[in-house]
């Protein structure tokens, strides 16, 4: 991100503050030195908002969206746990996403911040016998961590930890909304030759020919075993987001379009032309397992400016 004008703008201290939205949501406020921020729901562990110093929002959020739990709110980076997708009694892209997290060494010690300037809050949600053991009978417990660093970067790292006595599968996606200017003006590069199941066909598989997508209608993919960085160029706007992934193989990229937009209750009717769902993600391969094993993942978002 650009570097900040302000006098004395390395020396304020960042800052992590516990706020409300307007439903009494305990949410975490992460601010670093130069004024960028980020935004957290402990409702679904939800990044809702990532701003630059500049106080430009960077995600996409829907006017229309259900802000009140039970429901996951549209927009942000929700986060797909222990399934994408539909499959069997568990609802859609599971429950972590409409689960209350807790911030971890409860109550917080607020602020956390490292010598970098990075500021940070450590989230977890663990397994219950009278919540999500009842529809999903494993043992766990998923750590994450949110973080802001100097440079205005987006960092969430995910661990999954299994406490159970026997194995567990799960795929997961951090389901990523982008804020562009216009859907069929971006391009994302970095998913070339890949192969692809798209859930538009039945999940039937295909390889991508073209050196770039660009949008004229719905899409929703699930590239495979992708590289590390995959990018967004948003010429209008000057601005490119890049996204980098440790551990989450697969990147999901989403838009609904006209017709689909119209359908959704939580979505604007023309609000699809100014959002991008790409994410990192871990899906065609569930990940499994075994008593005592952990996974990591890990998501660093970025923002690169062009004159």
């Amino acid at each position: 991100m650009e570097p900040s004008s302000g006098v004395g703008a390395e020396k304020r201290p960042p800052t992590v503050d516990l706020v409300k939205d307007k439903n009494g949501t305990d949410q975490i406020l992460l601010q670093n030195p130069k004024g960028a921020s980020v935004k957290i729901s402990l409702h679904g562990g939800q990044v809702l908002s990532w701003k630059t110093e500049k106080g430009d929002e960077l995600l996409f959020n829907s006017t229309k969206a259900n802000s009140k739990p039970p429901h996951p709110v549209r927009g942000g980076i929700p986060i797909c746990f222990p399934q994408f997708g539909t499959r069997g009694s568990l609802e859609q892209h599971g429950f972590a996403r409409n689960k209350m997290w807790l911030v971890e060494n409860n109550p917080p010690a607020l602020p956390s911040f490292d010598s970098t300037g990075k500021a940070f809050v450590d989230l977890v949600l663990k397994s219950s016998d009278e919540d999500t053991m009842r529809i999903w009978p494993h043992s766990f417990e998923f750590h994450l961590r949110v973080s802001l660093a100097l440079d205005g970067n987006l960092t969430l790292i995910s661990r999954v930890r299994n406490i159970n006595s026997k194995p567990f599968s799960f795929a997961i996606a951090y389901h990523t909304y982008f804020s562009i200017s216009d859907i069929s003006e971006v391009r994302l590069e970095g998913l070339e030759t890949l192969d692809y199941l798209d859930n538009l066909h039945e999940k039937e598989r295909f390889t991508e020919q073209g050196d770039a997508l660009t949008f004229e209608s719905e899409i929703d993919r699930v590239y495979l075993n992708s590289k590390d960085v995959v990018a967004v160029f948003d010429h209008e706007r000057k601005r490119t987001f890049l996204i980098r992934k440790e551990g989450l193989p697969d990147v999901v990229v989403w838009n609904p379009w006209e017709k689909k937009a119209r359908a959704l209750t939580d979505l604007g009717d023309d609000e699809y032309k100014h959002m991008l769902c790409v994410d990192g993600a871990a899906i065609e391969k569930p990940i499994t397992l075994k008593p005592g094993e952990e996974w990591t993942g890990k998501l660093n978002l970025s923002l690169v400016l062009s004159t």
